[in-house]
């Protein structure tokens, strides 16, 4: 078995080659994994149920690790769409010219060489590797045990397919299952650019805490819906029902609802169909009394210590009263992640004063976080939602995977 340093400079390697890839041939490629991932569905989803066999179904894991045929038609339909997109090396980003003559251009340019860490989700393999491709970017790829079958399939469809098309399958390296990978992928700084965590706020702390190369946190979402004094009820209980209960295990779900008191009528109506899907609700004294003979008892409770800050990933969320926008903006800031954040209202100067305060990646008005997507936003997929501010900030997709350099062109100046 090789070295984990052997690994690292044959991806470093390797990604020096990608630079000189056209981007026909980019394309290409992606055409041909998309092809090869259809004619593989069966065989994929074998070894996505041998994972599945290992978790508890009760877990929020267990949906994040599920692959059936509808979810890979969605992830070929992503290869497709980052193959449509621009290719974002080589872009002008600003031009002029000095007194002196020389002549200076900003390039977008790949990072080199970006280490992703993930949990669960095995799609990951297919997004990031299409989008360090298409960006020109080798990667390396350190998935959970809990996926091992399952990325050890994709990265055999990804790189036997390479390898074909006589290209170096070094660009997409699939580290083993053991933490000493990680430990070693978090110190190669000689060799990896760039280190992307996808995962629960465990992972993240994890690799912000160990890492000596750059990293970009992603993953993790609390996520609040404030219905405003002047929210459109129907509008808010169609959001409210599609943030919570769309996907439960995605980091763009909802975990509290904020509701103006004056509003407090109106409550049980919003949460009328969460009822549906058994969506328990952790209450506050005002919402809870508002919602006591309209919900479920059993699956209503008073709020607790753990109630607001908890990123659920199940069919769980909180309820806050507040009396202003100002509180329900003040607790949104104290308890979120900065991921993404919506308001629920017609009056223009809330909505506006929503967008302005509210610290978070995304910002929506009168739309659900579900819409929190490198696809859905048009970015084809996603390496990540960076809650950060360095660099990227929100669903991260081709442009995000870039750096820049100078270039200054001159004609014999020597600076005096």
């Amino acid at each position: 078995m090789k070295s984990y340093i052997q690994l690292f400079q044959q991806a470093k390697n390797a990604g020096t080659e990608l630079n000189l890839l056209s981007e026909k041939k980019i394309n290409e490629l992606l055409e041909l994994i998309a092809q090869k991932t259809e004619k593989n569905i069966t065989k994929i989803l074998s070894e996505n149920q041998k994972d599945l066999e290992k978790m508890d179904p009760t877990l929020p894991k267990y949906d994040r690790l599920l692959l059936n045929e509808q979810r890979i038609t969605d992830i070929i339909s992503d290869l497709h769409k980052v193959k449509s997109l621009p290719c974002p090396v080589g872009k002008i980003l600003a031009k002029r010219k000095l007194e002196n003559g020389l002549q200076l251009s900003k390039i977008s340019v790949p990072f080199g060489v970006i280490g992703i860490i993930f949990e669960s989700r095995p799609n990951v393999c297919f997004d990031v590797f299409s989008l360090c491709l298409k960006s020109g970017n080798a990667c390396i790829l350190k998935g959970g045990s809990e996926a091992a079958y399952s990325n050890a399939i994709i990265s055999e469809i990804i790189r036997s397919t390479l390898k074909e098309k006589n290209i170096n399958p070094d660009i997409c390296t699939l580290l083993p299952n053991d933490r000493s990978a990680t430990e070693q992928l978090l110190t190669a700084r000689e060799y990896v650019d760039l280190i992307i965590p996808r995962g629960g706020k465990e992972l993240i702390h994890f690799v912000r805490e160990n890492s000596l190369i750059p990293v970009i946190e992603t993953g993790a979402g609390v996520c609040h819906t404030y219905f405003h004094q002047e929210g459109n009820k129907k509008i808010g209980k169609n959001i409210i029902t599609n943030a919570k209960t769309r996907k439960v295990s995605v980091c763009n779900s909802l975990d509290c609802l904020i509701i103006d008191k004056y509003r407090l009528p109106d409550l049980a109506y919003l949460c009328k169909d969460l009822m549906k899907q058994n969506v328990l609700i952790y209450a506050d004294d005002l919402a809870y009394e508002n919602l006591l003979n309209q919900y479920p008892n059993e699956l209503l409770k008073k709020v607790n210590s753990k109630s607001y800050g908890t990123e659920f990933l199940d069919y769980k969320m909180s309820i806050k009263t507040v009396e202003s926008i100002n509180e329900a903006i003040t607790h949104i800031n104290l308890y979120g992640s900065r991921h993404s954040e919506a308001i629920i209202s017609e009056n223009k100067e809330a909505f506006k004063l929503f967008e302005r305060r509210v610290d978070a990646a995304c910002v929506y008005i009168n739309a659900s976080t579900a819409f929190t997507d490198g696809s859905q936003l048009g970015w084809g997929a996603e390496i990540g939602i960076s809650t950060q501010k360095m660099h990227a900030r929100g669903p991260m997709a081709l442009e995000e995977l870039c750096t820049y350099k100078w270039i200054i062109q001159g004609n014999g100046q020597i600076r005096r």
